[in-house]
C-alpha cells in the first residue's frame, strides 16, 4: 500500500522516524493500529451507554445542561490549580 501525505506532514514523519530510530512504515503501522484500538474503544463505550439509556439504567440530560456542567468542572478545576 502506498500513502501519500501533504509536504509539512511527510517531514514530520520523516522528523519522528529520524528522532526515534524507527522506519516510517512502522511508525504509521502503529498509528493506525491505535487509531483502531481507541475508535473501537470508543464504539464499546457508546454501545454501553446507548445499551444503560435504552434500559433506564441511566438518564439523558439536555444538551444546555451537559455544556453548563461541563463548563462549572472546568472551571472548578481552574480554581483548584490557581489554589
Amino acid at each position: 500500500m502506498e500513502v501519500h501525505f501533504a509536504p509539512d506532514v511527510q517531514a514530520k514523519l520523516d522528523q519522528m522516524a529520524r528522532d526515534t530510530g524507527r522506519g516510517c512504515d512502522e511508525l504509521l503501522e502503529d498509528a493506525v493500529v491505535g487509531l483502531f484500538d481507541e475508535m473501537a474503544g470508543t464504539r464499546e463505550l457508546l454501545d454501553r451507554r446507548y445499551d444503560e439509556l435504552e434500559s433506564g439504567q441511566a438518564q439523558a440530560i439536555d444538551g444546555e445542561e451537559a455544556y453548563l456542567r461541563l463548563m462549572e468542572k472546568t472551571a472548578a478545576q481552574r480554581r483548584r490549580q490557581l489554589a
